[in-house]
């Protein structure tokens, strides 16, 4: 049984780690430190200069950005500094619109946007900008999370310090007095909590299903949810639940992916993982029947899940965040079926078998079909389990202990897999290289 205290920290750390973004993350997260320091400036900069990570690079290379028809970061970067709005968080470009593009366009067009790899700094996300503008200088610094602002300074001097920022990533529930999660904690969470104190993870329902209905009224990316609805899909693949959990979860990715002005409910910094958490419990729950009240326990052990996973693994690995969220709806999807907690953890431990190794090559379109692999091996982990099968211990790198093998997922995740990080950002930076 949780203390009511613990239960109100959980509750917190969910509401900091699900919040809405507007965009790919990580480009929202550059236009935000951009739009942060065009603010200390207190004037369009005349100059712009970027420090980003690898992992930063990576994921902006190839997604698009809301409202501009365009990809990749320099559109990104402009609008941070002539429309950003940096109160509002992951949605700092909700005032885009075709002039403010057009504008933008001058402004790349004038040279004033410098982009260099960081390669000094040990964290996964890091992102630097430095803006200049009369003389004046301004500096703003994001690291380890999206919106987690470490360093603020105006011609030099420090308008935030490193201690402050730490003290604010222990009051974001990122530092050492974070809520410790065991997915066992995660289930009586969500079991034992006064379902009207869960019940504002509805809110993701909504807007992960106004994307989806976003992506299925238009042709975004590579329409993989409208191709699963269209004839030939439903020839194939039927008129079931699971092809309906695909195909929506599919629609939400392939406008988000494509650069739709349409908010997502996100997860631990990442649009797609919101998505891969919420809809196919959304879906599930509706087809299955499931009560209002158990929908909201569902979503909350997906989601919660989801940011027990990212606590070790970090917010930016090599990695595909699908794993992680798709982790979380396989036990969203259980608990609808009627699932115990140990079925579950059966299903937690399927997944792993499965799908650690995808890698992250970046946000990009085809993420939708990253996520329907996800989603489609989460609901094959939970039938599996609701009939108590599961890979045990003696197979591959699945512990008897849940937990263990939740840690050996993101040990692989963040320390394994670094070379191989560092292998397709190699790859991805020499093709469009080759390509121009």
């Amino acid at each position: 049984m949780l203390t009511t205290e613990e239960q109100k920290e959980i509750i917190t750390l969910i509401k900091q780690q699900v919040v809405p973004a507007i965009g790919c993350t990580e480009p929202m997260a550059v236009a935000l430190c951009v739009a942060k320091a065009t603010e200390l400036l207190e004037q369009k900069p005349e100059k712009i200069e970027l420090r980003l990570s690898a992992n930063i690079l990576k994921n902006a290379m190839g997604v698009g950005i809301p409202g501009t028809g365009m990809i990749g970061l320099p559109i990104a970067v402009a609008l941070g500094a002539l429309i950003g709005r940096p109160e509002k968080g992951l949605e700092v470009l909700c005032d885009c619109d075709k002039q403010a593009v057009e504008r933008g366009k001058q402004y790349i067009a004038e040279g004033r946007i410098h982009i260099g790899l960081e390669e000094e700094d040990p964290d996964k996300l890091y992102i630097n900008v430095l803006a200049t503008a009369d003389g004046h200088t301004a500096e703003a610094r994001i690291r380890t999370h999206h919106t987690h602002f470490v360093y603020l300074a105006k011609d030099g001097v420090p308008q935030m310090a490193e201690q402050a920022a730490c003290d604010d990533a222990v009051h974001a529930g990122e530092g050492d007095d974070a809520p410790e999660l065991t997915l066992r904690k995660v289930y009586d969470f969500a079991t034992e909590t006064d379902v009207e104190d869960l019940r504002f993870i509805l809110e993701a329902k909504r807007l992960n299903e106004a994307a989806a209905q976003s992506g299925l009224r238009e042709n975004y990316g590579h329409q993989l949810g409208k191709t699963m609805q269209s004839p030939l899909g439903r020839g194939i693949m039927g008129d079931s639940i699971f092809s309906k959990v695909l195909s929506v979860t599919s629609c939400a990715c392939d406008a988000r992916m494509a650069g739709a002005m349409v908010p997502v409910m996100s997860n631990s910094g990442s649009g797609n993982q919101g998505i891969c958490a919420t809809m196919p419990v959304v879906v599930f729950a509706e087809e299955n029947h499931n009560t209002e009240e158990e929908l909201i326990r569902a979503l909350i052990i997906s989601n919660l899940t989801a940011i027990y996973i990212k606590q070790t693994l970090g917010a930016l690995s090599a990695l595909c965040g699908c794993v992680v969220a798709s982790t979380g709806s396989s036990c969203g999807i259980t608990y609808l079926m009627g699932g115990t907690y140990e079925q579950i953890s059966y299903s937690v431990k399927n997944m792993i078998a499965n799908l650690t190794g995808m890698i992250c090559d970046g946000a990009k379109p085809s993420c939708a079909l990253k996520l329907t692999s996800g989603v489609s091996t989460a609901m094959l982990s939970a039938m599996l389990a609701m009939q108590h099968k599961y890979v045990s211990s003696q197979e591959g790198i699945i512990d008897d202990d849940v937990d263990q093998s939740i840690h050996n997922l993101t040990a692989i995740g963040s320390k394994g897999m670094d070379a191989t990080d560092r292998f397709v950002l190699d790859i991805m930076t020499h093709k469009t290289q080759n390509n121009n």
